[in-house]
């Protein structure tokens, strides 16, 4: 017995010492080879054309007309020449006791504020007085009858579309959280009445449009 455990112990290791003399490329079968050899992607790397190659076509955005979770629906006013006539037309859908006026002026600060200035009079970081980078003072909201009297409607659609030297904000703030700003600049104004001298057409009457904001 003794010896039958030998002849078998040196044949054994006779197989295992033949089969390390040789370099093996093969890694054996894969259970679930989709992920043992998946493709690799790199973070910035053009995802969508890859998925176009395979026939796959997502560009990452949401569906149109899809409105995040909290947030009102969306501002459907196109950005045109007629969109911004129209939008002279749009109210405000927050009531004024909805509206934490606080935070309100807490987003008017971290993004209009250092352009338009803490206190709305256009001198902001970005101005002070002609000694910052923006040559041109930026629109001063309280004190200028030209925005003392604009609709609200419109004044939501320049922060939403941008205008002139100002940009969109709409990717910073949410639909609510703009007609908050707007309305943060409205208690500042003359309580958003016409200033005499100027035409009452450009301070529209404001209609429900209800339909329009959604």
């Amino acid at each position: 017995m003794k010896k039958f455990l030998i002849i078998a112990g040196c044949v054994a290791m006779g197989f295992i010492i033949s089969s390390c003399n040789k370099t093996r490329r093969s890694t054996g079968r894969a259970y679930m080879p989709d992920m043992a050899y998946s493709n690799a992607y790199e973070t910035y790397a053009p995802a969508a054309e890859r998925l176009k190659a395979a026939g796959a076509y997502y560009s990452g955005m949401p569906v149109a007309g899809t409105v995040a979770r909290g947030d009102m629906f969306a501002y459907t006013l196109k950005n045109d020449t007629v969109g911004y006539a129209q939008s002279v037309t749009v109210k405000n859908p927050l009531s004024a006791d909805s509206i934490d006026m606080k935070e309100a002026e807490r987003l008017y600060l971290v993004n209009c504020g250092i352009c338009h200035g803490t206190k709305l009079d256009g001198n902001g970081p970005l101005f002070k007085g002609g000694d910052g980078p923006y040559i041109a003072k930026p629109a001063t909201l309280v004190g200028d009858p030209v925005y003392e009297a604009m609709p609200e409607g419109k004044m939501f659609h320049s922060v939403t579309y941008g205008k002139g030297a100002m940009g969109s904000y709409a990717s910073q703030m949410s639909t609510k959280q703009r007609w908050m700003v707007v309305a943060y600049i409205k208690s500042k104004q003359s309580g958003g009445k016409t200033p005499a001298g100027i035409d009452s057409t450009t301070a529209a009457k404001p209609v429900d449009t209800t339909a329009v904001t959604r």
